[in-house]
């Protein structure tokens, strides 16, 4: 796609976005939904401003981005790792595939006493799940992306005698590039949510347990405003890594 399609298609996801906004903004304005359900979006902006400039909320969004980070980091990393190995047990892959297939089907949040026991109390057992609910997306993203590696590009390798780790540098990492950042993007959604998800029930600070804390006391402009903080700050990180990709895309188009 040209960039020319892309700015288009940027342009048309923009106007569909303010367009929904404008239309919730209206409807919460005329009373259409009530305030007790629902508050205006430009409230919900100001609300936010004004969280954000006091010192009481930083903590929380701190505990929760460094819980994020973390599990997003070791889910690449581990998943990377054990797509890459898990490719070259075909056998064990075949084992394997149902279980990748019905993954996100498992109720993680049942097995928390266990992470307790295992982990402790704390932020340890918020990261384990946050790497649970990441760490298959790049498993199958990378088992994707070396899957459909060209053939003629590893026969090209064997020809020029590369070793196997010049083969996988210089070869194979390259040409499963894209499917991998499909994993990456994947994965930092998934370790939003298995986070945020769990700090509603299992924490005692962080911005999920804000949120939750907010709704069970009616506080309906923090809890939007963190809300809206949460949607914005996902957008932007998953806006960067697309535009990552697309410049990588063009990039090995050329």
């Amino acid at each position: 796609m040209s960039a020319g399609h892309l700015r288009h298609a940027g342009w048309i996801r923009t106007g569909i976005v303010a367009g929904l906004v404008g239309l919730l903004e209206l409807a919460c304005r005329l009373g259409w939904l009530p305030r007790r359900t629902i508050i205006p979006p430009s409230e919900m902006v100001s609300e936010l401003v004004r969280l954000l400039l006091r010192d009481e909320y930083w903590g929380d969004i701190q505990a929760t981005l460094t819980s994020v980070a973390v599990a997003f980091g070791l889910a690449l990393i581990l998943g990377f790792a054990a797509g890459v190995v898990i490719h070259a047990l075909p056998r064990f892959r075949r084992a394997l595939d149902p279980f990748l297939a019905t993954y996100y089907a498992v109720p993680f949040f049942a097995f928390y006493p266990v992470f307790i026991v295992l982990f402790g109390i704390g932020r340890a057992p918020i990261i384990v799940v946050g790497v649970l609910f990441g760490v298959v997306a790049m498993i199958i993203a990378t088992l994707n992306g070396l899957d459909r590696i060209p053939k003629a590009l590893t026969k090209t390798a064997a020809i020029l005698h590369l070793s196997p780790l010049d083969t996988a540098l210089n070869v194979k990492l390259p040409a499963a590039l894209p499917y991998l950042f499909t994993g990456v993007k994947l994965s930092i959604a998934y370790a939003f949510i298995g986070v945020i998800a769990s700090e509603f029930i299992l924490a005692t600070d962080g911005i999920g347990y804000e949120i939750a804390y907010a709704f069970n006391n009616f506080q309906n402009g923090t809890m939007y405003a963190l809300m809206l903080f949460i949607i914005v700050l996902v957008t932007c990180v998953n806006a960067v890594f697309h535009r990552f990709e697309q410049r990588l895309i063009r990039r090995r188009s050329r």
